[in-house]
């Protein structure tokens, strides 16, 4: 009996999908459930597993694209499953044990063709030359000092420098990817206001509790939970950051599901955290390690990537000083982070060093005002800058920290 294998339903608005790996290929024994192939909608990357086993053809080739319900391959499950390769157990014997003949050496071997003498090995180090660069004029081609002295430091030559091109197709979340990031551009009156935030209490607050933290809670206490939590507090006074453009209409949201922008190997991707208003610091970064990690294996499902209200994006890991991020559609906003630079800054009259972050707030001006739009970005500031304010609404900030 021949099995049809379809390219399954992955989504509502998913209608083709491209292979992007055959994990088996034509003739290879399958068994039920093992993973066939991978693959790659515009929104993520999905394991397909054998229905039934048997011997598998492959109909269609990696990187085809390929309409959801067609056939991609068949399996023979009449096919018979192909003996072990194991061989039978030899009986017992003694085995006389073969002692290694000796090789022969011969006595000018460190003396061979290119070969420098210990003076002339010195010589060419210090001038970083390699060996095989230099002809020898000593006995067998060895290499003497004299040739050593003279030798000099090769230049490669514009000949052999390579000019080549290559094309690779698109893979389709780099096309969605391309095809949003215009439409927002084009489709949305995108501006970016700028500020900046003093990062040393949270530095500070960070090295206090980080021992204790990762004790109890097993994840490292980092900048993201801080900035999500800093961002849900601006959310709810600023509803229409929150907020969205259904045509006529506006949407507001009593929720912050805020996205996470992580770089994954196929692509930009952003992971959603539920209901961040209502997590804590330790909840935020175990939500945030574990949408990270499964990004970076491909292993993120639609529902993880869907339905955020707001956008926050970390160019600073990668050394960004400043950025106007582009908003993710169909939100109204997204916040920058930057890299944080030590910087000389006024502080009661007084000159002196802070690790300073810039700030950077995209947002669509048909929703969301100057008057909103700096506001929000001052308040993030404000609640970076005293986050035991933030975090403890005037508990013992050891607790409210630990979760206590």
């Amino acid at each position: 009996m021949s099995l049809e294998i379809k390219v399954p339903t992955v989504g509502e608005s998913i209608n083709e999908v491209t292979i992007a790996r055959w994990n088996k290929k034509t003739g290879d024994y399958v068994e039920m459930d093992e993973l066939i192939c991978e693959l790659e909608s515009d929104k993520a990357t999905f394991e397909l597993n054998a229905e039934k086993a048997g011997v598998l053809t492959v109909i269609a080739n990696e990187g085809d694209t390929i309409a959801i319900g067609a056939v991609i391959a068949n399996i023979d499950t009449n096919a018979p499953k192909p003996a072990g390769s194991a061989p039978a157990a030899a009986p017992k014997a003694t085995i006389k044990k073969e002692e290694p003949a000796p090789v022969k050496t011969e006595k000018n071997d460190s003396y061979a063709s290119g070969t420098p003498s210990p003076a002339a090995a010195k010589i060419l180090s210090e001038k970083g030359i390699a060996a095989n660069d230099v002809k020898g004029s000593g006995k067998d081609g060895r290499i003497t000092k004299s040739d050593a002295m003279n030798a000099t430091l090769k230049v490669a030559s514009n000949e052999s420098k390579t000019r080549e091109e290559r094309k690779e197709k698109m893979t389709s979340l780099r096309k969605t990817v391309s095809k949003r990031l215009v439409a927002a551009k084009n489709e949305t009156a995108m501006l970016t206001t700028f500020n900046e935030v003093d990062m040393k209490p949270i530095m500070d607050l960070r090295n206090q509790f980080k021992t204790q933290f990762k004790d109890q809670f097993g994840v490292n206490l980092g900048f993201m939970s801080f900035f999500t939590k800093a961002v849900c507090v601006a959310l709810k006074q600023y509803p229409a950051v929150n907020a969205y453009i259904d045509g006529e209409e506006i949407i507001y949201h009593d929720f912050c599901d805020v996205s996470i922008a992580v770089s994954a190997p196929k692509g930009l991707v952003v992971p959603v955290i539920r209901n961040a208003e209502s997590l804590s610091l330790a909840e935020i970064e175990k939500e945030v390690a574990t949408l990270a990690g499964k990004a970076r294996d491909n292993k993120l499902t639609l529902q993880e990537m869907t339905g955020g209200t707001f956008t926050i994006t970390n160019g600073g890991v990668f050394g960004s000083m400043m950025s106007t991020p582009i908003i993710n559609p169909p939100q109204s906003a997204i916040l920058g982070m930057h890299n944080i630079v030590e910087r000389p800054v006024v502080r009661d009259g007084q000159i002196v060093i802070r690790p300073m972050m810039y700030l950077a707030l995209s947002y669509d001006h048909r929703i969301i005002d100057g008057r909103e739009s700096v506001g929000f970005l001052v308040k993030v500031k404000q609640c970076l800058e005293n986050p035991t304010l933030l975090l403890t609404g005037g508990q013992d900030p050891n607790k409210m920290v630990l979760g206590l």
